[in-house]
């Protein structure tokens, strides 16, 4: 893959329990387009991943909720799994964050159960989305038009379904962060 994305920091916002595969894939695929990925988190030191059926691997917070702004990042990654975003669209200071990305028109990516935390920050209002399909009458309660689709990309915002859709969601994520800003959401 090409240095599509060379000189650009990536923000990848977990809580516990986040899909591992759905943070391991997109940020592998990050790395390798040149982008410096890193895992943000409210939790210290290291975070737990879900494994399909079970808690799997730790890995490190590079940067600390607290400590971590928008403006310091060109593009947000949302991995899913139900217990990630669902701590992470109650957390007042993740809410923030994510919304600082939407309101600046940075690209986001969000798969599976991730747009739950979009819905928290306001960002899906008139936006075409996809995500697991339990978050269809969410997306559509807050104002989105839901498609069931491998990817969906709405002006900067990439969307899918489940991690059987991650190759096509990295193309896309790729794709959208080389792109830069777009137009606030």
């Amino acid at each position: 893959m090409s240095q599509k994305l060379a000189g650009k920091k990536i923000a990848i916002l977990v809580e516990n329990g986040f899909e591992q595969i759905e943070l391991e894939k997109p940020k592998a695929a990050l790395e390798e387009a040149g982008a410096e990925a890193h895992i943000i988190s409210p939790q210290s030191g290291t975070v737990k991943g879900w494994d399909m059926t079970d808690w799997g691997k730790e890995f490190n917070v590079d940067v600390d909720l607290k400590q971590a702004t928008a403006a310091d990042y060109d593009a947000l990654l949302l991995p899913g799994g139900v217990m990630n975003p669902d701590y992470l669209r109650v957390n007042p200071q993740a809410v923030a964050f994510v919304r600082a990305f939407s309101d600046n028109g940075k690209p986001i990516a969000a798969i599976c159960h991730g747009p739950w935390t979009l819905i928290e920050a306001q960002a899906v209002q008139g936006r075409t989305m996809t995500s697991w399909p339990s978050l269809k009458s969410d997306l559509t309660n807050a104002g989105a038009t839901w498609v069931d689709e491998e990817v969906v990309t709405d002006n900067g915002l990439v969307t899918s379904r489940k991690p059987d859709d991650i190759p096509a969601f990295n193309q896309k994520m790729i794709e959208e962060f080389a792109e830069g800003k777009h137009s606030s959401f």
